[in-house]
C-alpha cells in the first residue's frame, strides 16, 4: 500500500502540476487553504464579529457598575408669569431670572441593585414681584446624598450582568465551533478539487491509451487484418474519450471557483492543490470516544446556556404584578445667600426619606398563566439538553463504525485497483495481437479509470471521517489530545 502512495503522489506532481504551470498558479495545501479560510472566510469572520458584540456589550454592561459623573448646566433660566394670590384677592406678576449647573457622581450597588448619588446643584437667581415690590438676589447652593433602593424584587443589574457573560461565553462556543465547522467544509471543498484533478487527470490516461489502440485498429485495417466497423468503433471511443477530457476540465474549473470563494479567494486567481492522502490506520476506543465527546462538545454547554438563559426568563416571569416597594433616603445641607462667600453661613439640613409599595391585588391569572408558559419552556431546553446528548453518542457510535468499514473498503479498492490494471494490461496486449475487439478494450480501460478512481475515494473518504470523528469528539486521535480551549472546558464544568 505503501508504495502505491508514493506512485500517487508523483504521478500528481509530474502530471498535475507540470513545472511550467507551477508558475502560473498558487498551490495549496490543505493545511494553507485552512489559514486563508480563518482569515477571509465570510463565516469566520460573522462569528467573530458576533463575538466583538458580547464582548463590547459585557464590557459596557461592567463600565455602567462603575461611578458615573455628569455635569447639567442650565445657563439661563427666565420666566415672566401673571398669578392670582387669594390670600389679598388680587392679581400679580413675578419676573425671575436665573442660572444653574448641577454636578451628580452615581453609583449603581450590584450587590443590592440600588444606587447611592452625590448630588451639588449651585445656581444663582434674581426674582421680583410686583405684590409687593421686593427684589431678591441670591445664591443658592443644594449638596446631599441619596440612595434609591428597590425592595422585595429581583436584582436587576446582576441578572443583566450575568446574562452577557452567558451571551459572551455563547458566543466563544460559536467560534470555536465555527472554526471546527469551517475546518470541515473546508477539507470537503478542498477534496472536491483534489478529486476532479485527479478525474482529470485519469480521464487524460484514459485518451491516451485509446488514443493508442485507435493507433493500432487504425493500422490493423489499412493492412486489412480487421473490418472497417473495427475503425468505426475505435475512432468513436476517441471521441468519447475527449469529450471526457474536456467534461472533466469544466467539473474542475467549477469546483475551484466554489473552493475559492468559501475560503475567501479571488475568484479569478489561478489554483491547483496537492494533498497527501496516505490514510493511516488510527486506532479508536469506543468508550473514550464518548466520554470525550460528552466531556467536550460546546454544544451541551450551549444547552445548559439557554437552560439558565430560560430561568432568567422565568424571573422576569414572575416579576409581573409583583408585590414590591421603592426606599429613597437623601440627607444633605442646603445654603442661601446675596453674597456667595456666605452661602453657607446659615444652611438648612434637608433630609428627606420616602418609602412606596406597590401592591397588586387581582390579575385574572395572567402572571400564573404566563409563569406557567415560561416552565414550559425550560422543560423544553432541558429536554434539548438530553436529546443533544444521546445524539452526540448516536453519532459518534456512528462514525466509529463508518471508521471500520472504511478501513475495509479501502483494503478491497487498492486490491481492485490493482486488478484492472494488470487485466487492462493483459487485454491491451491481447488486442494488440487481434484477440480482442475495440469496444471489448474500451470496457476494460472504463473499469480501470473507475477502479483508480474508487480507491483515491475510499483514501479520502477515510480521512474525512477520522476528522469528522475529531468534529465529534473533539478529541484529535490522530496526535493523541484534546483540541478544546483549557478554559471553555472548565466554564463547561462549573
Amino acid at each position: 500500500m505503501k508504495s502505491t502512495f508514493v506512485k500517487l503522489r508523483f504521478l500528481i506532481l509530474l502530471v498535475l502540476f507540470p513545472v511550467s504551470a507551477l508558475w502560473a498558479q498558487q498551490l495549496l495545501s490543505l493545511e494553507k487553504a485552512m489559514e486563508i479560510a480563518s482569515q477571509n472566510s465570510p463565516d469566520i469572520r460573522r462569528s467573530l464579529l458576533n463575538l466583538e458584540r458580547s464582548q463590547e456589550s459585557l464590557n459596557a454592561q461592567k463600565a455602567a457598575l462603575k461611578s458615573q459623573f455628569s455635569l447639567s448646566l442650565n445657563p439661563v433660566e427666565y420666566s415672566r408669569t401673571r398669578s392670582f394670590d387669594d390670600y389679598y384677592s388680587s392679581w400679580y406678576t413675578n419676573e425671575s431670572f436665573g442660572s444653574s449647573g448641577t454636578f451628580t457622581v452615581s453609583q449603581p450597588i450590584l450587590l443590592t441593585d440600588g444606587t447611592v448619588s452625590l448630588v451639588n446643584r449651585f445656581g444663582w437667581q434674581k426674582s421680583n414681584s410686583d405684590i409687593n415690590n421686593v427684589e431678591d438676589r441670591s445664591f443658592t447652593n443644594n449638596l446631599y446624598i441619596s440612595l434609591a433602593q428597590p425592595l422585595f424584587t429581583y436584582n436587576r443589574l446582576r441578572l443583566q450582568l450575568r446574562e452577557l457573560q452567558l451571551d459572551l461565553e455563547n458566543s466563544n462556543l460559536s467560534y470555536a465551533m465555527q472554526l471546527l465547522n469551517l475546518e470541515k467544509l473546508v477539507t470537503q471543498y478542498f477534496y472536491n478539487v483534489y478529486m476532479a484533478q485527479m478525474s482529470l487527470n485519469i480521464s487524460k490516461d484514459e485518451l491516451a491509451n485509446t488514443e493508442k489502440s485507435y493507433e493500432i485498429t487504425k493500422n490493423k485495417v489499412e493492412a486489412g487484418l480487421a473490418a472497417r466497423e473495427e475503425l468505426y468503433q475505435a475512432e468513436l471511443n476517441y471521441a468519447t474519450a475527449k469529450s471526457n477530457v474536456q467534461n472533466q476540465q469544466v467539473s474542475l474549473e467549477n469546483y475551484k471557483d466554489q473552493f475559492k470563494q468559501y475560503i475567501g479567494m479571488d475568484i479569478f486567481e489561478e489554483i491547483a492543490v496537492m494533498a497527501n492522502v496516505d490514510a493511516t490506520p488510527v486506532a479508536v476506543d469506543l468508550k473514550n470516544a464518548i466520554d470525550y465527546g460528552l466531556g467536550s462538545r460546546m454544544e451541551l454547554r450551549q444547552r445548559e446556556i439557554d437552560i439558565e438563559t430560560s430561568q432568567f426568563d422565568l424571573i422576569r416571569t414572575n416579576a409581573l404584578n409583583e408585590f414590591q416597594g421603592e426606599m429613597n433616603l437623601s440627607v444633605g445641607i442646603i445654603g442661601d445667600d446675596p453674597k456667595l462667600s456666605n452661602i453657607y453661613q446659615n444652611p438648612t439640613n434637608n433630609p428627606r426619606v420616602s418609602l412606596s409599595f406597590n401592591v397588586p391585588l387581582f390579575d385574572w391569572g395572567e402572571k400564573k398563566s404566563r409563569m406557567r408558559a415560561q416552565e414550559a419552556v425550560i422543560k423544553t431546553q432541558e429536554l434539548s439538553f438530553e436529546q443533544q446528548k444521546i445524539q452526540i453518542i448516536m453519532d459518534i457510535r456512528q462514525v466509529y463504525r463508518s471508521l471500520q468499514n472504511l478501513k475495509n473498503q479501502i483494503t478491497i479498492a487498492e486490491q481492485n485497483e490493482r486488478n484492472a490494471q494488470l487485466t487492462y494490461e493483459i487485454n491491451l496486449e491481447r488486442y494488440a495481437n487481434g484477440d480482442l475487439t475495440s469496444m471489448d478494450l474500451n470496457l476494460f480501460q472504463t473499469q480501470l479509470s473507475e477502479k483508480k478512481m474508487a480507491y483515491a475515494q475510499s483514501l479520502i473518504d477515510y480521512k474525512i471521517e477520522l476528522l469528522n470523528l475529531k468534529i465529534q469528539t473533539l478529541y484529535d486521535f490522530e496526535q493523541g489530545r484534546g483540541i478544546v480551549p483549557e478554559e471553555l472546558i472548565q466554564k463547561s464544568n462549573n
